[in-house]
């Protein structure tokens, strides 16, 4: 039986253990925080599965997720939700999802390493053989046939030796953020004002949608989820931002999680200047973004339509990176194949995520993939080059900064996890 490893157990890691185990395979999954899940249980939504017209470009592992999900409890998948700005995004119930992983897990047998830090690796001619691993209270060898580089900034491949890049060239990197929810919004209030008010809301940036914002905001109001993004510039963020009642954001990024409990989760806080590659670094800005919580919280509370009633539902458990290391890889996906959707011969998974790069105060570059179509993403991204048995997949990839603005939301990492495992499986 083959033994494949999967270094990583947020949305990329998972796919890849998921679809590895599918395969026959022992599946070892090994992540140094206490939970699975990375970013995926936040209550963002999973962009990247769905292209802007709707179509779903990622199936298996995402399917098997859905139907986990629905078996637990129905309202918990929401469903591809259209924002009318550029996105098409699959909003879930992130505690419903977060079961459903784990049930997963138990069912397909994958053995999971929690709290366990992967400290050293054995490479002969290219082949990783066996990784040394360190728990809270034990060290020891995993000798192994394959594994998946699902680190997030590409840490397993580099201690093997393949060259890591890390954020831009002069090594800025996008802000961080704290990601947080809210229950108790009333959903109606909140978009009846974007009806009433769509120039406070960023629509109609993508050609493949309305290009009209007053029928783009009586779109959205119909569908019933309040999935939008408040302008930095509208009537409700640029005065609070103006006084100092609001932290500078390029918007406020609102996502539905659960309609029973008027739960909504929020993309507002970001902290710039912050090396990414730097635990310590990120780390240290924890307590400035969880100020900004509070005071995101009671601002909303005070001057939000739908938010009067609102509270605090839930705040992660940690910072949110937008990007870190990305391999250099056997290929390269660059910006220019993200928004001209380029087609590749031995494309191992697809992507259609807008190319999305956040800057310091209410900077961000948002660029759509041409005709709301998918891009390919070529095998040759997830080979670290000189490395024969590891792949990569998630946000470490092989690509150019503006092709990672693209890949590394998570219903692309989703789609490179399940790539990179039948990669492996095929060693």
């Amino acid at each position: 039986m083959k033994r494949i490893l999967i270094a990583g157990g947020g949305a990329a890691g998972i796919s890849a253990a998921l679809a590895a185990a599918e395969t026959g395979a022992e599946v070892t999954l090994v992540e140094m925080d206490g939970g699975l899940g990375g970013d995926l249980f936040s209550g963002m939504p999973l962009l990247g599965a769905f292209t802007a017209k709707g179509m779903q470009i990622s199936h298996g592992v995402l399917d098997e997720l859905l139907d986990s999900c629905r078996k637990i409890h129905p309202a918990g998948v929401i469903g591809p939700v259209c924002d009318y700005r550029t996105v098409v995004g699959l909003c879930l119930d992130p505690e419903v999802l977060r079961l459903a992983v784990c049930r997963l897990i138990g069912e397909h047998h994958i053995k999971l390493l929690l709290n366990t830090m992967i400290i050293g690796a054995e490479v002969r001619q290219g082949v990783l053989e066996s990784v040394r691993v360190r728990s809270k209270n034990s060290e020891y060898i995993l000798p192994l046939d394959a594994a998946v580089d699902a680190t997030g900034g590409g840490y397993l491949a580099a201690m093997c030796g393949c060259k890591v890049f890390f954020g831009s060239e002069d090594k800025t990197f996008q802000p961080a953020s704290l990601i947080f929810r809210m229950c108790g919004v009333d959903y109606g209030k909140l978009l009846e004002h974007i009806r009433n008010h769509p120039e406070d809301v960023l629509l109609c940036e993508n050609s493949a949608l309305p290009a009209d914002r007053r029928e783009a905001a009586e779109l959205l109001e119909r569908q019933g989820m309040p999935y939008a993004a408040f302008s930095a510039e509208s009537s409700l963020l640029a005065p609070a931002m103006k006084a100092g009642r609001l932290h500078p954001c390029t918007a406020a990024f609102i996502t539905p999680t659960a309609p029973e409990r008027g739960e909504v989760c929020l993309n507002v806080t970001r902290a710039s200047g912050v090396d990414c590659s730097d635990d310590a670094a990120v780390s240290g800005v924890l307590p400035v973004l969880a100020g900004q919580v509070i005071r995101t919280a009671e601002f909303f509370r005070k001057e939000m339509p739908g938010f009067a009633d609102a509270s605090v539902s839930h705040v992660f458990h940690k910072c949110g990176v937008r990007e870190s290391g990305r391999i250099e890889g056997e290929a390269v996906l660059t910006h220019e194949n993200v928004i001209s959707a380029a087609v590749f011969p031995d494309a191992v998974a697809q992507g259609c995520h807008h190319v999305d790069i956040h800057g310091s105060g209410t900077a961000q570059i948002r660029i759509p993939v041409r005709d709301g179509l998918a891009y390919d993403i070529p095998r040759g991204a997830l080979c670290p080059r000189g490395l024969k048995n590891v792949f990569a997949a998630g946000r470490c990839i092989s690509s150019d900064r503006g092709a990672n603005g693209s890949v590394r939301v998570m219903g692309t990492c989703i789609s490179t996890g399940q790539a990179a495992a039948k990669l492996a499986a095929e060693i």
